[in-house]
């Protein structure tokens, strides 16, 4: 691919970044977000339109998850959301499918369009790699999402598979599978906390922390960390 039509795509991407990040925050007074009432309130406007337009609600937060996916790389924030507006069994379903659509359309755009670039910007960092993902790259690939990619940025962890030539029906099972204890725990942690809005009229710190619906899914997270750490050490970097 030619350098100009490299630069267009690049100019593309950029505009609908920006364009992304005009319409989420345009609208969003950060002052808000520490105003109890007015999470609340919106909590309750959510509700009411989920009673009235599941289907609807479902599909456009579908498209927005896998387009954030696709132009920002991580979605924690987005699960946390999910979890808020759906609950934590709907909500994985939902991130899980749409993280999986943003990230393989990464995967595959990359692919085509910077796929010289990207093996040589990331060859020599993640080499260690190669031999594994060789052996078994749906295995390993699985095992590595699970383990939140090593530390590696999530946006990075959907591009890196280029530099080991995957296959995309690897890559799309893997990442489908790899995703969903991390995603069910963060979409939990949102599901507590909407429970706890919508139940108190005041909030309390202690509370909160002492919430079982907020510390079993801190806590559910911290163990997969700690079972990340022995996997990545075991596997990777034996």
């Amino acid at each position: 691919m030619n350098t100009n039509l490299k630069l267009l795509l690049a100019v593309v991407y950029g505009i609908c970044l920006i364009a992304i990040l005009f319409i989420v925050f345009y609208h969003l007074d950060f002052k808000d977000l520490s105003d109890y009432s007015y999470i609340k309130e919106r909590g309750e406007d959510l509700k009411n339109i989920k009673s009235q337009n599941l289907y609807l609600l479902i599909f456009t937060f579908f498209v927005f998850s896998a387009v954030w996916v696709l132009f920002l790389g991580f979605g924690s924030p987005i699960a946390i959301l999910s979890g808020f507006v759906f609950g934590k069994w709907l909500g994985t379903l939902i991130c899980v499918i749409s993280f999986t659509l943003g990230a393989s359309l990464l995967y595959s755009l990359a692919n085509f369009y910077f796929r010289k670039f990207i093996i040589g910007y990331l060859s020599k960092k993640i080499e260690k790699y190669e031999l594994l993902f060789k052996k078994n790259e749906l295995l390993y690939f699985l095992i590595f999402r699970f383990t939140g990619g090593g530390g590696i940025p999530f946006g990075i962890q959907n591009i890196l598979p280029i530099v080991f030539n995957m296959r995309l029906r690897n890559y799309i099972v893997s990442t489908l599978l790899g995703l969903v204890p991390s995603i069910f725990i963060i979409n939990s942690l949102g599901e507590g906390i909407n429970n706890i809005i919508q139940n108190n009229d005041s909030i309390n710190l202690m509370r909160v922390i002492l919430n079982s619906e907020i510390y079993l899914p801190i806590l559910g997270f911290f163990i997969i960390l700690i079972v990340s750490f022995f996997l990545k050490k075991k596997i990777f970097d034996s």
